[in-house]
């Protein structure tokens, strides 16, 4: 049954076609072999249909780069595994409430004459993600490669609902490898519908918006984007720690969240940190 309702508006996304390590037999393991994924994105299009804002509905080409990137690199052993984790990159997507997943082996390896082989499944937004009631958020940005300015606007563009947005400011890298260029700092609090762990792949894929490369810890990056608190959540796991583990160690996080949200700064942390260089740059509208 769908969740929407006001009707059964959908986005049809066919044929994706990966090649991919998916299976359990040996051969599978060490050999791609082509699948297909088919997608049914349950969205309410009324807005869109009005205002023919690309904002107002999901963009079906992020989608498709998207799941085409989950697949390629996910390596499960069964099908049932992949299309949940497709399912829940789609759900990620703002405005998405509901995805029907189909994923097919083109080329199942079974002693028979079998065409394909393929797992469907339904996934709705959980009632954790409070598609009603929103969240806010406070997301820490940074940059130290190439143009910085226009990646802070990037990551700035890409949240919708923006509430309040530090200045920039400008300071040394800190830790991993020697000779790394300055970085520009700001953070934003945003209202969300996502829960926390859809936030978190949405910043992923922000970063990989901007073609971040993870090769090298604290290493330099086009993009960084941390989420720092998420309102009335604390989370402790593998992929997510809420509150962010180190705010309290980093006066180039610190100055811009006192900026916007002083609350949420430790008391006396402008004394008790060592000093750093820290400069005004000016502001991501300017």
């Amino acid at each position: 049954m769908s969740i929407l309702q006001l009707g059964n508006d959908s986005i049809q996304i066919n044929g994706i076609r990966v090649s991919t390590i998916i299976g359990v037999l040996e051969q599978e393991r060490i050999s791609e072999q082509p699948i297909q994924i088919d997608l049914k994105l349950e969205i309410d299009l009324s807005e869109s249909s009005l205002t023919d804002e690309l904002d107002d509905t999901a963009n079906y080409g992020s989608v498709t780069e998207q799941v085409y990137k989950v697949a390629k690199e996910s390596k499960d052993l069964l099908l049932e595994r992949l299309a949940q984790r497709v399912a829940d990159e789609v759900l990620s997507f703002q405005k998405v409430l509901a995805v029907d997943v189909t994923i097919t082996k083109l080329r199942p390896p079974i002693p028979v004459d079998v065409s394909s082989t393929s797992v469907h499944i339904w996934r709705k937004q959980s009632t954790e993600s409070n598609l009603v009631n929103s969240s806010s958020a406070v997301i820490a940005l940074g940059s130290n490669i190439g143009d910085r300015m226009s990646y802070l606007r990037f990551a700035c563009d890409s949240f919708d609902r923006k509430l309040k947005i530090s200045s920039i400011y400008e300071t040394e890298a800190i830790g991993g490898p020697t000779d790394q260029d300055s970085y520009l700092n700001l953070v934003i609090s945003v209202e969300t519908s996502l829960d926390p762990h859809a936030l978190l792949r949405k910043c992923q894929r922000i970063e990989s918006g901007a073609a971040r490369q993870r090769t090298v810890r604290w290493g330099p990056r086009t993009l960084d984007v941390d989420i720092l608190f998420y309102e009335g959540c604390q989370i402790s796991s593998e992929l997510l720690t809420i509150p962010h583990p180190r705010i309290e160690e980093r006066r180039f996080v610190l100055t811009p969240l006192s900026e916007i949200h002083p609350e949420l700064c430790p008391p006396n942390w402008n004394e008790e940190l060592p000093p750093e260089e820290i400069k005004l740059f000016g502001r991501i509208d300017e």
